[in-house]
C-alpha cells in the first residue's frame, strides 16, 4: 500500500458523516446516513431552544453529548478511509494490476487483460483508464454492443472528465468497427441477391423458352398461310389415295394390266376425253 497525498481541503468533506463518500465516489448509500444525522441534530436544537417542554433538560443534554460523540468518531473514520475514497487503487492492500493489463493488452492477450482489469475495478469500480481499457478489450475481441454499452456508462461519471480525449478516440474506433463489420454483412448478402437474380435469368434463357419463343404466332400471317397450304396439301394427298390403287382393299384385280376390266377402264378414261379435231388455225379441243 502507497501513502495518497491529501490536501487539508479534502478532509472538510470529512466533517459530516456520510459526505466524504457522496463527495468523491457519488455513493448514494450514504445519503440516508446524512440526512438522518442532519434530523436527528435539528431535533435536539428545537428541543432544546425552541420546544424546550417536549424534554426535560437533562434528558436533552444526554442526547446532545451522544451526538457529538457519535459525530466525533464518525469524522475520523471518514478521515482514514480518505484515501481509499480519492485512490482505492493506490492505497488498497491488494496489488495494483493495471499495469500488468497494460501488458497483457499490448501483447494481444485479451483474456488475461480481461482479468487484470477486473481485478483492478473489484478495487475501484470508477476508475476510467481501468474502464477505459476494458471497453478497448471488449471491442477488440468483437464484443461491440457490450464495448459501446460501457463507453455510454462511463460518460455519465464525473471524474471522467479528464480523459474526455482518450474516450474520444475509443469511441471514434468503436464506430469505425462497427461501420466495418456492417460492410461486411452487406457484403456477404450481395452475391446471395446477385446468384438468386442470375439464376432466374437463366431460367429465362433455357433452350426450352428459346424454342418456345421461337415458334410463330397463331395469329401471325406466317400462320394462316402455312395452314392454308397445309390443308391444301392433305386434299391432295387424300384424291391421291382414292386414285392410287389399293392392294389391301382388294381391288388389285380390278386395275390389273392384263386384266379385261383393265381395257375397259382405259376405254372409258379415253371416251371422257375426245380427240381434238383439226381446224385451219390450230387444234381445239372437243367440248
Amino acid at each position: 500500500m502507497q501513502e495518497v497525498s491529501i490536501q487539508p481541503k479534502h478532509y472538510l468533506t470529512c466533517l459530516w458523516p456520510g459526505m466524504a463518500e457522496l463527495w468523491w465516489r457519488g455513493r448514494l448509500s450514504a445519503l440516508p446516513a446524512a440526512i438522518a444525522f442532519a434530523a436527528v441534530v435539528n431535533a435536539l436544537l428545537i428541543a432544546k431552544f425552541i420546544f424546550t417542554d417536549w424534554l426535560s433538560g437533562g434528558l436533552v443534554m444526554l442526547a446532545c453529548w451522544v451526538v457529538v460523540a457519535a459525530w466525533i468518531v464518525l469524522a475520523i473514520r471518514s478521515a482514514k478511509e480518505l484515501p481509499l475514497l480519492l485512490s482505492p487503487r493506490t492505497a488498497s492492500e491488494e496489488p495494483d494490476r493495471f499495469s500488468d493489463a497494460q501488458i497483457a493488452y499490448l501483447k494481444g492477450d485479451y483474456a488475461a487483460a480481461e482479468d487484470y482489469l477486473t481485478a483492478c475495478l473489484s478495487v475501484e469500480p470508477r476508475d476510467p483508464p481501468a474502464l477505459l481499457m476494458l471497453s478497448a478489450v471488449y471491442r477488440q475481441t468483437g464484443r461491440l454492443s457490450a464495448s459501446q454499452v460501457l463507453l455510454s456508462e462511463i460518460r455519465k461519471l464525473e471524474v471522467a472528465e479528464k480523459w474526455d480525449l482518450e474516450f474520444t478516440a475509443e469511441e471514434a474506433r468503436l464506430e469505425r468497427d462497427i461501420e466495418a463489420v456492417e460492410s461486411d454483412q452487406e457484403s456477404e448478402e450481395d452475391p446471395e441477391t446477385e446468384t438468386t437474380q442470375g439464376g432466374g435469368e437463366n431460367e429465362g434463357d433455357s433452350p426450352e423458352n428459346a424454342s418456345q419463343d421461337s415458334l410463330p404466332d397463331a395469329d401471325s400471317p406466317e400462320t394462316a398461310d402455312n395452314n392454308v397450304q397445309d390443308d391444301t396439301n392433305d386434299e391432295e394427298t387424300e384424291n391421291l389415295e382414292h386414285a392410287t390403287p389399293d392392294s389391301h382393299t382388294g381391288n388389285s384385280d380390278v386395275f390389273a394390266q392384263d386384266s379385261p376390266a383393265h381395257d375397259t377402264a382405259i376405254e372409258d378414261m379415253l371416251d371422257e376425253f375426245p380427240e381434238p379435231r383439226r381446224r385451219d388455225d390450230g387444234f381445239e379441243a372437243a367440248a
